[in-house]
This record gives C-alpha cells, structure tokens and sequence, in this order.
C-alpha cells in the first residue's frame, strides 16, 4: 500500500532523485495523455499529484497562454518540478494534498489531468468530490491509471520474483494498482459528481534502462522504484542478493539492442464535472 502519507518522506525522495528515469518510462504515456488534451480548450489547468512536473512543464510549453499549476503532497518533487519550470511564467507547482489543496489567486481549473497521480487517495470518492467542487462549471477530468498487475510486467516480471507478502493484498487500498478496476473507478466518479465517465485502454513500453548497460541501468531504477524498491529495502542481505540476481535475469530477457523495455498497460480516463 503506497498512500498520500508514504509521498512525503522517502518515496518522495525516490522519486524526485529519479524523475529523469521515471519520466523516460512512462513517456509514450505521457505523450498520449498530451494527444487526448489537444480534444479540449481550457485556459486553466490543474495538475494532480504533478510529481516533478512532467505533464505540467509539457502542457505550458504547449499552451503559453494556459495558465497550469501542478500540486504534490511531495516536498522533494516539487522542489524538482520549480526547478525545471523555473524558466516557465505560465506554471507553477504548489506543495499540498490535492484531497483537500485550495486554489488561491482566482485560480478556477477548466481541466484538470493527471499522470498516475490519483491512485493513492485516502478516500477517492472524498477526493474527487473535493476537486469537483474547486473545478470551474464543465470541468474536464483527463486522467491516466494501471490497468491490472497481470497486464503490467512491471508487476508479472519483477513482482513475482519478490517473496509473497504475509497477507493478500486489498485491491482497493491507496496504490499503484488502487484504479485497475474500471467499474469501481466509476462508481468512484459518479459518487463525486463527475458524468461522461469514459476509459480509453492504452498500452506502452516501459523503458527501464538504455545504453551499453542498458540492463545495469534498469537495476539500479528498480532498486529505488517499483515493486522491488520496498521489499530490497526490508530483506536480508543473502537474500536480497538472491533477489536482484533474479531480477537482472528477467531484464537481461528484456534487453534488445541497447533498450531494457516492460509491456505497460494503462487505462486513460475522461470525465466532465456535473
């Protein structure tokens, strides 16, 4: 379970230190997610759980007059993204929890987006009822998550490689897979007041390593993020050594011509503020 409270300490750190990594393997996401905001005009946009801003930095440099504002529960990733967009005049990134975050300044999002930001809400349906209520009237909700860990291997790969945890895991608990169930996402949606309610599947390679050490590469991102980030941490040393020899032999397997790519699936999803 990853929820908003693990975001701000070392997950967050992880993930700031590695937003280069983690940019390059969801970019054919985040280029579609870019494809499907050139359907709708907004002059303001919010960003969810932005992390280092990716999505937002993309979305300013493409729409100068847009105005965009990325918030994050992460300290560390939104010290990353004003670094970035430092250049930028027409984004900021504000420090919050997006469940309960308050726009100052007249600040009224026509669209809101998110780059697997929305997964990890205490209460999803509190959530986007709050952010709802902040939308400006016909708000649009654009919005990328996990479709189910049999489809990602990500999860097929590398998870099954960790030991078993001691009790199954709750698929609807604050995580990276918390969303893979459409029929609950939106009942989730409906219950906050969104309608429209669409999924798109969108299937992507996600590059884990490239280079001569293509495969070293994607090591040393999966020590730090994913699946195996948490349990390396928690294991004894032989069997942690164990562990990321196994891992190397699943990316050697993935390795073709200088690339270290997972099969990733995702579900993109639409919604209109009712």
């Amino acid at each position: 379970m990853t929820g908003v409270r693990e975001w701000d300490g070392r997950t967050g750190e992880c993930w700031a230190a590695e937003w280069r990594r983690t940019d390059r393997s969801f970019g054919g996401l985040t280029e579609r997610l870019l494809q499907r905001t050139r359907e709708f005009t907004f002059d303001a946009v919010l960003d969810v759980g932005c992390g280092a801003g990716e999505l937002s930095l993309a979305l300013a440099r493409g729409r100068p007059r847009t105005e965009v504002v990325g918030v994050d529960i992460s300290p560390q990733l939104i010290a990353a993204a004003r670094e970035r967009g430092a250049n930028l005049s027409n984004v900021r990134f504000e420090l919050g929890n997006a469940a309960e975050w308050v726009p100052g300044n007249g600040f009224r999002p026509e669209q809101l987006v998110s780059r697997h930001g929305v997964m990890f809400f205490d209460d999803p349906t509190a959530a986007f009822a709050h952010l709802a209520g902040i939308a400006a009237p016909d708000a649009g909700l654009l919005f990328s998550c996990f479709r189910g860990p049999a489809e990602n291997e990500i999860f097929t790969g590398i998870g099954k490689l960790l030991p078993p945890p001691e009790t199954p895991p709750d698929p609807s608990a604050p995580g990276p897979m918390a969303f893979a169930d459409p029929e609950r996402v939106r009942a989730i949606l409906s219950d906050a007041g969104w309608t429209s309610i669409a999924f798109e599947p969108f299937d992507f390679a996600m590059v884990a390593g490239v280079g001569e050490d293509a495969v070293g590469d994607a090591m040393d991102y999966f020590r730090v993020i994913g699946p195996a980030a948490a349990a390396l941490a928690d294991m004894p040393l032989e069997e942690r050594e164990e562990v990321l020899a196994g891992v190397r032999a699943y990316l050697e397997t993935k390795e073709y011509d200088g690339v270290v790519a997972l099969g990733a699936a995702a579900w993109i999803v639409t919604a209109r503020r009712a």
